[in-house]
C-alpha cells in the first residue's frame, strides 16, 4: 500500500497536482486518493481503478522526455535563456536543423550538431537512456509570437515562442486616475429598456470624463443565455470572444433609421418597453425576447437588400473567422433545445449540416455580432479620445454549456469544476460550477484560445481586471460528485500565462489589474509586482490600526471601498453582511456575534484613524465616514481609485451574495436612481469633484 501511495503522488506531481496544501486557517489538506484518481482521470491519464497507477506513472515518465521541446517558451524583453532539447541518447549525435520564423515574416535558418550544445542532463527511463542538451537562439528577438522548427532525422517539431516585456503596459505622464463603478445591467436611462445598454455606458464615461475622471468600470458583457438555457451571471458566459447584444442600443443601428418594418415594430412595442421600466430588478427574459423580436425584423429586412449595402457586415464575418461557427452554435442550440452535451455525436463534434439550424436564426446571431462590435468600438475610441477609458472585467470561467467549452473541447477538462477550498467566509468552500482549462492542452494549442480570449477584451479596455488572478498559477479542482472540501490544486503554466499578459497588454495599452483578494500565496503578489499587475487595495479588508496603518498605502494598487461581490458601504457599516450570512448557515448564532463584535472594532478604528489624519472630525454620520474614506484614498499613492457609484447614495442591498444562486436577485438589481437623476445629485457630483482634486493634487480638499 505504502508504494502504492508513493507512486500515486509522484504521478500527481508529474501532472501538477498540488496533494497538499495549507489552508486559510493554517491546517495542513492532505488530498484523498479518490480525489487524486478522479483529478489525474481529467488531465487524460489511463486510470480507472488503483491498480492502473505503476503503469500510468510509467507511460507519464516516457511520455514527458519523449516530448523533445516544450510547446512553448518565454523570451523576456527578447532574451530566452535556452530552449531544452530531451532526446533519446541514441539520436544525440544528430544534426539539428534550426529554423526560427519571426512573426513580422522574417526568417532565420541555421545548423548545428547536438554534440556541440552543452549537456544539461542525462537520464534512464524504462530501458532508454536520455540526454537533455541545451539550445541558444543566435539573435535577441523583437516581441510578438514567434515558431521555432526543428529536424532531426527527418522528424519535426514546434515550439511557440512568447518575447514579452518583463512588464505589462504602464499609463504614461499623470499616474493617480480615478473612475466609478456599476454594473451595466444596473445602470439604466429614461430611453433604455429597464437595463443599461452601450449608449448608457457612453453617457456614463462622458459625464466621468466632464468631472475630471480617467474610468467607467463594469461587469462583463459577454454573450450569455437568456432564453433555454437562461444564464444572466456575467462570470458564466457563453463565451468570451463574443458579446451580449442584450446591450445593444437599437436606435443607434444605423440600419434601423431606414428600417420602417423594425421602426413600426418598436412603435407597437412601447407598451410593454415601459412596463420593463418599473420592477426594481432586470427582466432578462422579456427584455431579450422583445429586443430580439425587433432585431430579426431588422435582420430580415438588411439581408434581402442589394449585396453593396452589406459590404461591411460580410467583410466582418470574413475577418472573424469564429463568428460564422458562433452563430451555427447558437442557431443549432435553439433547434436542438438541449445542451449541445446531448447532441448527436455529430454535431457534438461540430460537424453540422444546414437542416441541424435555422439560416435566420445564424443569421441574427452574425448580425448582433456585428452590430456589438460596432458600438463597443465607437464607446472605446469615445472614451479614449475624452481621456476616460473601459475598465472590463475578464471572468475566470466559462459557461459549461456554452460555446467555448463546445468549440474547444480538447481544451477544457469535463466532469471537474473550478471552485475554492473553504474559508472564513464560505466555511464549506464554494463550487463554481464551470469547467477549467486544461494547463497542458492550452499550450500544446499554443495558447490560441486563451491569446483570442484576451486580444477580445482588450480591443476595447484602457484597464482590465483578471478575475482571480490566483487562477494563472494554480486552480481549485473539484472533481463531479464530490464537495469543495474534497477539491484539489492544480497548477498551470505562470510564466507562459504572464507572457501573454504583458505582450498582449502592451500592444493594447492596456493596465492589467489582477484581483487577488482573499487567500492569495505570498508567491502570487510577488508574480504580479514583477509584472506590473495593479493589486486591490480595498478598504473593507484592510486593517485601520496598528502599524500597518501608519505605512502608506501601496503605489501600484486599484483602490476601492469595496467590490460587487462585497456588501454595499452603508450594507457593511450597519453589519447587514453578518445578518445574511447568519441566515444563509455559514456563521452560527456565536461566531455571528464574535464577528459583530469584531466589526464594532473595525468601525472604531476607522473613525479614529480618519480623525487622527485630519479627514473626519466631530460627531459624524454614516454620511460623514463614508466620504472621509474615499478622499483619503483619493489622497493616497494608488494608481487608481474606483468609486461604486452606489455607496454614494448610501445603498444598502448588494449586487452579488457569493454563495447563493437564483433564490437571491445576484446579478438583477437595478440601481435606484436612473443615469439622468443620479449624475445630477450635488451629493454624487459633490464628492466626485474633491476626489477629482485630491486626485489631481490640491490637498486643500482635506476638510471639505
Amino acid at each position: 500500500m505504502k508504494a502504492y501511495f508513493r507512486q500515486l503522488h509522484l504521478l500527481a506531481q508529474q501532472s501538477g497536482i498540488q496533494t497538499v496544501y495549507q489552508d486559510v486557517f493554517g491546517k495542513r489538506r492532505q488530498a484523498a486518493p479518490d480525489s487524486i484518481l478522479k483529478v489525474l482521470k481529467g488531465l487524460g491519464a489511463p486510470l480507472e481503478t488503483e491498480a492502473d497507477v505503476p503503469k500510468a506513472l510509467e507511460e507519464s515518465q516516457l511520455r514527458s522526455w519523449h516530448r523533445v521541446v516544450r510547446p512553448a517558451a518565454v523570451a523576456w524583453e527578447g532574451r530566452l535563456a535556452q530552449i531544452e532539447i530531451r532526446l533519446p541518447a541514441s539520436k544525440s549525435s544528430s544534426l539539428l536543423h534550426c529554423r526560427l520564423r519571426l512573426e513580422q515574416g522574417e526568417t532565420k535558418e541555421w545548423r548545428v550538431s547536438l554534440l556541440e550544445l552543452p549537456k544539461v542532463q542525462k537520464t534512464r527511463v524504462g530501458r532508454t537512456d536520455f540526454v537533455v542538451r541545451s539550445l541558444k537562439l543566435p539573435t535577441r528577438l523583437p516581441f510578438g509570437y514567434h515558431k521555432l522548427m526543428l529536424r532531426i532525422r527527418k522528424q519535426d517539431f514546434e515550439t511557440l515562442i512568447i518575447s514579452a516585456p518583463q512588464k505589462a503596459y504602464s499609463i504614461e505622464g499623470r499616474k493617480k486616475q480615478w473612475g466609478v463603478f456599476i454594473p451595466l445591467y444596473a445602470l439604466h436611462s429614461k430611453d433604455s429598456w429597464g437595463n443599461g445598454d452601450f449608449s448608457d455606458l457612453r453617457r456614463l464615461s462622458e459625464w466621468v470624463s466632464s468631472l475630471g475622471g480617467d474610468v467607467a468600470a463594469t461587469l462583463p458583457l459577454y454573450a450569455a443565455y437568456l432564453d433555454n438555457p437562461f444564464e444572466y451571471s456575467p462570470y458564466l458566459p457563453v463565451s468570451k470572444l463574443f458579446w451580449n447584444e442584450f446591450y445593444l442600443n437599437i436606435g443607434q443601428i444605423p440600419e434601423f433609421k431606414t428600417c420602417q418594418k423594425a421602426q413600426r415594430l418598436l412603435s407597437v412595442s412601447q407598451k410593454s418597453i415601459e412596463a420593463l421600466k418599473s420592477p426594481s430588478l432586470v427582466e432578462y427574459r422579456k427584455g431579450m425576447t422583445l429586443k430580439r423580436n425587433i432585431l430579426e425584423r431588422l435582420v430580415r429586412d438588411f439581408l434581402s437588400q442589394n449585396i453593396a449595402s452589406q459590404r461591411g457586415f460580410w467583410q466582418f464575418v470574413e475577418s472573424n473567422h469564429e463568428v460564422e461557427s458562433y452563430a451555427r452554435f447558437r442557431a443549432a442550440l435553439e433547434k436542438q433545445g438541449k445542451p449541445w452535451c446531448e447532441w448527436p455525436e455529430r454535431l457534438r463534434e461540430g460537424r453540422s449540416e444546414s437542416g441541424d439550424y435555422n439560416q435566420e436564426n445564424q443569421s441574427y446571431h452574425l448580425y448582433v455580432q456585428w452590430q456589438a462590435q460596432r458600438q463597443l468600438k465607437e464607446l472605446a475610441e469615445a472614451g479614449r479620445k475624452s481621456g476616460t477609458g473601459l475598465y472590463l472585467d475578464f471572468p475566470l470561467g466559462v459557461h459549461p454549456y456554452g460555446y467555448d467549452v463546445w468549440r474547444y473541447q480538447e481544451q477544457f477538462v469535463q466532469k471537474v469544476s473550478v471552485g475554492a477550498p473553504p474559508d472564513v467566509f464560505f466555511t464549506k468552500g464554494q463550487n463554481w460550477q464551470f469547467p477549467p482549462l486544461h494547463p497542458e492542452k492550452i499550450g500544446s494549442d499554443q495558447y490560441r484560445y486563451f491569446r483570442a480570449c484576451l486580444q477580445n477584451a482588450l480591443q476595447f479596455a484602457s484597464y482590465l481586471r483578471i478575475d482571480h488572478v490566483m487562477g494563472l498559477h494554480r486552480q481549485f479542482w473539484i472533481p463531479q460528485g464530490m464537495s469543495p472540501e474534497e477539491g484539489i490544486y492544480v497548477s498551470y503554466p505562470a510564466e507562459e500565462l504572464y507572457a501573454i499578459l504583458c505582450l498582449e497588454s502592451l500592444r493594447h495599452k492596456t493596465m492589467i489589474v489582477g484581483e487577488d483578494l482573499g487567500t492569495v500565496p505570498a508567491y502570487v503578489r510577488s508574480a504580479m509586482k514583477r509584472h506590473n499587475f495593479l493589486r486591490m487595495s480595498v478598504a473593507e479588508f484592510e486593517n485601520w490600526t496598528g502599524a500597518e496603518r501608519n505605512k502608506a498605502l501601496p503605489k501600484n494598487v486599484a483602490a476601492s471601498l469595496n467590490t460587487h461581490d462585497m456588501p454595499t458601504f452603508a450594507a457593511f457599516w450597519n453589519g447587514m453582511d453578518i445578518k445574511e450570512r447568519k441566515e444563509m448557515g455559514l456563521l452560527s448564532s456565536q461566531a455571528g456575534n464574535d464577528e459583530w463584535r469584531q466589526r464594532l472594532t473595525f468601525k472604531q478604528n476607522l473613525v479614529k484613524f480618519l480623525k487622527k489624519k485630519g479627514w473626519l472630525k466631530g460627531e459624524a454620520s454614516i454620511r460623514d465616514i463614508l466620504r472621509a474614506v474615499l478622499k483619503f484614498l483619493a489622497a493616497g499613492p494608488a494608481r487608481l481609485v474606483l468609486i461604486n457609484l452606489e455607496d454614494l447614495w448610501l445603498e444598502t442591498r448588494p449586487q452579488n451574495t457569493p454563495g447563493t444562486g437564483k433564490e437571491r436577485p445576484n446579478w438583477k438589481r437595478k440601481a435606484r436612481y436612473n443615469l439622468e437623476i443620479f449624475t445630477r445629485r450635488p451629493g454624487v457630483m459633490g464628492i466626485l469633484k474633491t476626489v477629482d482634486s485630491l486626485r489631481k493634487g490640491n490637498g486643500k480638499a482635506k476638510n471639505k
